[in-house]
């Protein structure tokens, strides 16, 4: 290939902005003239823009919604020091509503307030500013200043809007304190590890069905049978904050297989602690603490829908797939003398994911 070719050919491959291409007429056309400036499209006057009253509404509109939030943010911290989330289960409900609703109010009338204001009240015109070098000579420096002055002038924050100014100033100071609060308040809590390690499952105390609290006979549990299993206890203690509590650790499932079927029904130590096939383990997956009550009947495993760990109900629960590196700990069961389920103790281990200062 000549030298000609080779330069032909690179001047084809050039896009830069120097190129010339010819035109009908035969003349070079350069960029400026090939590609049209279309320039800025007019501008279309808003109500606001063109009705002093209708401003004043919308100025009226988007204060009253900094209010609301301004509102907001006290209701949901005047919730949480009137209405501790303790005692029963109603005032817990009642607690977290209203905390919910108040910061519900405060957030969504900041948004729609900005919301507003941008489409009411702030300029919408476009504007070009031409390419230059910033220099850092006084001329350029006093032009930038003068330019972010016309543009919050433009915006209507400060001047004539003094009320707005306030609720907007307002409503982002005092929101902070709606989650602050709360944290500050939880500080000082209750921080006894001890309770991790330790269930409301005692000797004696019988199985019941989650969530009636009817009490469960061996006879009642049928091979291929799962049950979701809580202490058995007295109704007005259910109805109390500190079961829920209480039943988060305690809940168990319990299948009845083939006695054959089971790889190992024995503790560490050599004790029973199954009951004719019916074996019983906690439910709170030793991963991050997911609730794990997917059976499947053929496989005898156990799965946590949340990350998928799998456990083998047959051989002491431990773990066949998936996160999770510990089994689920095994609830000791018996019958007593009326032929009901009862447990013989606690867990023999912590239920549930790891945490600090365990021992196993």
């Amino acid at each position: 290939m000549s030298e000609n070719q080779n330069e032909n050919q690179n001047k084809l491959g050039d896009t830069s902005s120097d190129v010339t291409v010819p035109s009908e007429t035969g003349t070079a056309v350069g960029p400026a003239e090939r590609f049209q400036d279309p320039g800025v499209p007019a501008h279309k006057a808003r109500l606001t823009d063109t009705d002093p009253r209708a401003a004043k509404r919308a100025e009226r509109t988007v204060t009253f919604l900094f209010v609301l939030s301004i509102l907001g943010t006290i209701g949901s911290i005047v919730a949480y020091v009137m209405i501790p989330p303790e005692g029963t289960t109603s005032s817990v409900r009642l607690s977290t509503l209203l905390i919910g609703l108040g910061l519900a109010v405060s957030l969504l009338g900041i948004g729609i307030a900005g919301i507003h204001w941008a489409k009411a009240l702030m300029g919408d015109r476009e504007f070009v500013q031409e390419r230059h070098t910033l220099a850092t000579q006084g001329e350029d420096r006093e032009a930038a200043v003068n330019d972010l002055n016309e543009g919050l002038a433009d915006s209507g924050v400060v001047g004539r809007r003094g009320m707005l100014k306030g609720a907007f100033f307002g409503a982002l100071a005092l929101f902070p304190l709606a989650i602050a609060v709360p944290l500050i308040g939880s500080v000082g809590g209750d921080w006894n590890i001890s309770k991790f390690k330790h269930t409301m499952w005692k000797r004696g105390m019988r199985l019941a069905i989650d969530p009636s609290g009817r009490p469960i006979k061996a006879t009642d549990v049928t091979v291929g049978s799962v049950f979701h299993v809580v202490p058995e206890t007295t109704e007005e203690f259910r109805a109390t904050h500190e079961w829920i509590t209480e039943k988060s650790k305690a809940v168990v499932l319990m299948v009845r297989l083939n006695p054959e079927d089971l790889q190992t029904d024995q503790s560490p130590e050599g004790e029973d602690w199954s009951y004719e096939g019916i074996v019983a383990y906690s439910k709170i997956c030793t991963h991050v603490g997911c609730p794990v009550a997917l059976y499947e009947q053929q496989t005898h495993h156990l799965l946590c829908p949340c990350h998928q760990s799998t456990f083998d109900i047959a051989d002491s629960a431990k773990v066949v797939f998936g996160p999770a590196n510990r089994r689920l700990p095994q609830l000791p069961i018996t019958v007593d003398d009326e032929g009901y389920l009862v447990a013989q103790d606690d867990f023999a281990e912590p239920i549930g994911p790891s945490f600090w200062e365990r021992l196993k």
